[in-house]
């Protein structure tokens, strides 16, 4: 390990890893030295990334799959058992908006969907990988939260809601591993330019916000064995 790779010899899986934020993440990962295992639904995104990492003599696993389909995230787990016997690094990413609409008047398959995705997707990793996460000598979970969780502004319903139970889960398993080599804690990103963002602002500039890329620095800081802070949030900013 080096100040240029303090990540050298890591293993990082990271959700929603084919854009955005967890694109960004994952390059950074990547580029600290870590051997990232970027998961999303979009192949061609998996490979756009795949490129970018390998051009920069990084390593990274390609796993194209739906986090809804809940049940294979513990095919997942034994997969990276298998190949790597620990999980040094696990970032929780991915997320989907939802409706943008009265509370009374959300579907029960959209809430359904929201909550799969957004939060119990990330208990099912936290499930399966915590025995991992156990064997490595500093193993760091961050997940990706919003500002949305504590603002509950009018329509926004299933995401805040998703958020909120998101962080209350993560703070959780935070005490739970105190007395481990496991530290876990999230990030709230603030106003980045993402698809989601643009889907729910879609009168907002785009260039006028941060890249995803400028959250790279904190996601590698987060994920070093010197982060010993524990059921945190930490705020990006410029």
């Amino acid at each position: 390990m080096t100040d240029s790779n303090p990540l050298a010899g890591r293993v990082a899986l990271v959700t929603g890893a084919s854009r955005g934020i967890g694109e960004a993440a994952a390059l950074a990962l990547a580029k600290a030295g870590a051997h990232v295992v970027a998961v999303a639904r979009t192949t061609g995104g998996l490979e756009a990334l795949e490129d970018q990492i390998l051009g920069i003599g990084g390593e990274v696993t390609l796993v194209p799959f739906d986090l809804l389909e809940l049940d294979r995230i513990d095919d997942l787990g034994a997969e990276i058992f298998k190949r790597f016997e620990r999980l040094d690094i696990l970032v929780g990413n991915a997320a989907i908006l939802g409706p943008l609409s009265p509370v009374g008047h959300v579907s029960p398959k959209d809430w359904g969907k929201v909550m799969d995705l957004n939060l119990n997707a990330n208990w099912r990793l936290l499930r399966i990988f915590d025995p991992l996460l156990q064997r490595s000598s500093a193993g760091r979970a961050v997940f990706v939260t919003s500002g949305a969780a504590a603002n509950n502004r009018a329509y926004w319903g299933p995401y805040s809601t998703s958020k909120a139970a998101l962080e209350a889960l993560v703070r959780t398993y935070a005490q739970e591993s105190k007395a481990t080599n496991v530290r876990a804690n999230l990030l709230d990103p603030g106003i980045v330019r993402t698809a989601m963002r643009m889907k729910a602002f879609p009168g907002e500039d785009p260039q006028s916000l941060p890249a995803p890329s400028e959250l790279g620095p904190l996601f590698v800081q987060m994920c070093c064995a010197e982060y010993e802070k524990n059921g945190h949030t930490e705020k990006f900013s410029r």
